[in-house]
């Protein structure tokens, strides 16, 4: 088995000044851990570059643009990491799933507008990445055995170059404003009530888009975000003509490493308080509460239903059930479900069975997604799709794209969302879409 080389450098816990450096590169991403404050994610991997670009043609089933990328992945060829590594990447794809993926796997009506044309996915094939391991402290550079040795030398010399400081600003021309007002939210939410009760269906995730115009270079804004909202899945990816995915996502969509899957669906939330004690009594209303409970069961027996069609039969468990997690806007309610991949699986049949995620769609997943596109005016984009990487070996990780944004054509959007079930106040789950996404409008506007 061909061995990937590796190159020290200094350790950096921030990612950002390694990532200035190909900031402007064509196909320059950033996953990130929101480290020095996060303290849940080990890794930040960053790279630029791509040997190939992929993303789905026109008529091409889903399954097929998976196939596609095993080919890839293939051409590159297999490589191991030096013995005793732990590092995630040893080259292979990295990229976005838009939540309209599914549309190639799924037969969906065509009913929302398509005004941003996001293409439904996008990887590059990259044969080096720069990863930093906040757990053993340390920064490397990562070349798979592909990579000329003129390309090294010269990645090398870029990353120990010293830093450059960079004046670029990002400036909002006028704040964010939703696409539909209450009374048009509170409508929608009353035809999921009645779906739910005519027996369609038991929960559906409802989303309201919010936009604004912008000048100046997303960078910088994601920057100023991920101070503000410093969370274990986020991500930066450039995309063509200046555009950009400014992901700050607290949630794991699926991971696949050694074979073994883990998926954490987030269900239920509350605000973070103004003291201490108002803080407390939040998360303890949350912890007690049967909706959230309930809300979040359904969806953990829908991805043990999704796992199941590409893990091992009996290796389908759920470890963690209703964890209180903490991020600086809002408090959670995570559960744990993990596999083990069947014999002849791997981890692109597991995206092709579990794409989209249950926990932004709702259940069953199919009829929840029908809706969603009868009532949500517009196409959701990136938002509720992934930020993915998947490695030679067939190591894997992937985001929910909660909490992000997307800047194209002058105009960044972000989306708030919550899942609807039956007794779920319209009132109480409008604020809820305007809670989850406040620090990052707020956080912009004040740019």
């Amino acid at each position: 088995m061909p061995i990937c080389s590796l190159h020290p450098l200094p350790y950096r816990a921030d990612p950002s000044g390694y990532f200035a450096r190909v900031r402007f590169a064509q196909g320059a991403v950033l996953l990130d851990s929101g480290r020095p404050t996060a303290d849940r994610g080990r890794f930040d991997l960053l790279s630029a570059w791509p040997l190939d670009t992929l993303q789905p043609v026109a008529n091409e089933s889903g399954p097929a643009f998976l196939q596609r990328l095993r080919e890839s992945l293939a051409r590159l060829g297999e490589a191991d990491l030096p013995e005793h590594c732990a590092l995630p990447f040893a080259g292979g794809l990295i990229g976005y799933l838009a939540y309209d993926f599914g549309r190639l796997f799924e037969p969906l009506p065509d009913q929302a507008i398509d005004d941003l044309h996001l293409p439904s996915a996008r990887l590059g094939l990259y044969a080096w990445a720069l990863v930093s391991d906040h757990q053993e402290q340390t920064s490397q550079l990562v070349f798979h055995p592909a990579l000329a040795q003129a390309e090294r030398q010269r990645l090398i010399a870029l990353f120990e170059l010293p830093d450059a400081q960079a004046d670029v600003s990002f400036k909002l021309t006028a704040p964010f404003a939703s696409d539909i007002n209450a009374e048009q939210y509170r409508e929608a939410i009353e035809r999921i009530h009645a779906y739910i009760q005519a027996g369609d269906c038991y929960q559906v995730n409802f989303a309201q888009r919010f936009r604004a115009c912008f000048e100046g270079d997303p960078w910088t804004a994601y920057q100023a975000l991920r101070v503000a909202c410093p969370t274990p899945f986020a991500g930066y990816l450039a995309l063509p003509k200046g555009d950009a995915v400014l992901s700050l996502s607290p949630e794991r969509f699926v991971k696949v490493s050694q074979r073994q899957v883990e998926t954490r669906p987030i269900k239920g939330t509350r605000p973070r308080g103004r003291n201490s004690a108002e803080d407390a009594a939040f998360a303890d209303e949350l912890m007690a509460s049967e909706k959230d409970r309930a809300e979040n069961l359904m969806i953990v027996d829908l991805l043990r239903n999704d796992l199941g069609r590409t893990c091992r039969i009996g290796s389908v468990k759920v470890p963690e059930l209703f964890r209180l997690e903490s991020y600086p806007n809002v408090h959670h309610l995570v559960s744990a479900i993990t596999g083990e991949l069947a014999e002849g699986k791997d981890a692109l049949d597991l995206i092709g069975g579990s794409f989209p995620g249950g926990s932004i769609t709702g259940a069953p997943k199919i009829r929840a997604m029908q809706i969603i596109e009868e009532l949500e005016p517009t196409r959701r984009a990136l938002y509720c799709g992934s930020l993915v990487y998947l490695d030679v070996r067939g190591e894997m990780d992937s985001s929910i794209a909660i909490r992000s944004l997307l800047a194209k054509d002058g105009q960044i959007a972000c989306w708030g969302g919550g899942g609807i079930v039956a007794d779920s106040q319209w009132e109480a789950e409008y604020q809820e879409t305007f809670t989850k996404v406040r620090v990052l409008m707020q956080t912009l506007e004040r740019l």
